[in-house]
């Protein structure tokens, strides 16, 4: 591969939660990377690695679930956030209930509408068997075939022919900037090693996170 095809690096500029709730006049949307270790292997070869829960959207477009927030306080960020999990994905907050603690990421998106958009990414990491109940729980989410078709998995892993796998899915439409929380979560939490992500992320020709450097 050549120097000129080689993609950006990309670097998202993240604000602290207490920072991005003090902007004025921004909308605030909230959205979760739920993930579990997973000892499966594809064909009883390929490490799986790690189970990653994305949606297919009402819109043909992968993303993480959540949406936007109304904010009156820091308190109803969360709040809020949970009751839109529970919609999409049908879940109790005894299976699953996002905190503070799970806030990893906020950052200002580029206007495209009246007001500025707060990104905040939240990641929960569970045990394979409640990552399984909340894929179970999705099926009867009151949300499930309006605004979300279906939760799917990440492929952390990449086939003999070096497309299959993550380069491939890198490949779909993606939701506003879910693709790259996507590739910033993996790179920050080590999910993959950050070879063969950077390496996923030149087959597909998208921005490499810099934390994969």
């Amino acid at each position: 591969m050549d120097v000129e095809s080689v993609p950006m690096v990309h670097q998202m500029v993240s604000l602290s939660r207490e920072e991005s709730l003090r902007l004025v006049g921004h909308q605030h949307a909230c959205h979760a990377m739920i993930y579990a270790s997973c000892p499966d292997k594809i064909f009883g070869k390929i490490p799986v690695r790690y189970a990653v829960l994305m949606q297919m959207r009402f819109d043909g477009r992968l993303g993480f679930p959540g949406g936007f927030m109304e904010i009156r306080d820091g308190g109803f960020l969360e709040a809020g956030f949970n009751r839109e999990l529970a919609s999409q994905l049908g879940i109790q907050p005894g299976l699953l209930r996002i905190t503070e603690r799970e806030h990893v990421l906020a950052h200002v998106m580029p206007v495209s509408g009246d007001r500025p958009i707060v990104a905040h990414f939240y990641m929960r990491e569970l045990s394979l068997p409640q990552l399984r109940d909340v894929e179970m729980a999705a099926l009867g989410a009151r949300d499930f075939g309006a605004e979300v078709m279906r939760t799917v998995r990440v492929p952390l892993y990449t086939l003999r022919d070096g497309v299959g796998g993550l380069p491939a899915f890198l490949c779909n439409s993606f939701a506003s900037m879910a693709r790259e929380q996507l590739l910033w979560a993996l790179a920050a939490r080590r999910l993959l090693p950050p070879g063969r992500l950077r390496e996923a992320c030149e087959t597909a020709r998208v921005p490499v996170p810099a934390l994969a450097l």
